[in-house]
């Protein structure tokens, strides 16, 4: 088995992929097959990047991205992993379940914020849901598959031994699904963003995605690469974070 590469060799293939694509962008912006108010080189999306850092902007924006993501992931991740520990371990539930989140599962979110607006109105309520909605469906995928291949017959030799039902739960069955349910927060975490942007196209007065909105309404491309690499990088940042608390508590995961 190969030995797991050290923080610093992970970093070495990543920055060189993250060269090689400014390099092409830089290339593809200078060659001028595309006019370069449409195509703004790196050097102008990092101009428009510091221009909303120092008026506030971004700051303002990215802050109420933030709540939306981070309650519409809470509530998701908290539903769509009770409901796959249960399916999991219930196959009568599962029967019964399995069927209605293979209906939904194929619904995007974009497509219900008409509903939900009429529902629930323009305001918060509407996009934490709809983020709620996407994050429980995925993180139900991945945590029921991981619950539902833990062999039985290490459930059936702690209930041989006495052991209780919380104990059970506790010392074989989260244990055992860890590495799935840590899979599945890593996922949750991409699909809260795409659902987010969804929302706040849907009908926002603030956010990341309502600022692409915007720009994109006054032709401003350099500040919507600005909006573009922002998002990209806080899906990284919450991707790296979820990974490292595996790491420390799931340490028997190879994630």
């Amino acid at each position: 088995m190969q030995a797991t590469p050290s923080p610093a060799g992970r970093a070495v293939p990543a920055l060189g992929a993250a060269g090689a694509v400014l390099a092409l962008w830089s290339l593809a912006a200078w060659s001028g097959a595309v006019a370069p108010g449409l195509l703004p080189g790196p050097a102008a999306a990092a101009v428009a990047l510091a221009d909303g850092v120092r008026s506030g902007v971004l700051a303002s924006g990215l802050a109420a991205s933030l709540a939306r993501a981070g309650q519409g992931f809470a509530l998701g991740a908290v539903i769509g992993g009770a409901l796959g520990f249960a399916t999991g371990y219930l196959p009568r539930l599962s029967a019964a379940v399995t069927p209605v989140v293979s209906f939904l599962r194929p619904i995007p979110a974009i497509a219900l914020v008409p509903l939900a607006t009429a529902w629930f109105g323009i305001g918060e309520s509407a996009k934490r849901l709809l983020i709620a909605y996407a994050v429980a469906l995925a993180v139900w995928l991945y945590v029921h598959d991981g619950v539902s291949r833990v062999p039985v017959s290490h459930l059936r030799a702690a209930r041989s031994l006495g052991a209780p039902l919380h104990r059970r739960f506790t010392e074989v069955l989260l244990p055992a699904a860890a590495p799935a349910l840590l899979a599945a927060l890593r996922y949750g975490a991409s699909v809260a963003l795409l659902a987010l942007v969804a929302a706040e196209l849907g009908g926002a007065d603030s956010g990341l995605a309502y600022r692409l909105q915007v720009d994109g309404q006054f032709l401003r491309v350099d500040r919507m690469f600005a909006g573009l690499i922002v998002l990209g990088l806080l899906g990284v940042a919450a991707d790296l974070v979820l990974a490292a608390v595996g790491r420390r508590f799931v340490h028997w995961s190879a994630s």
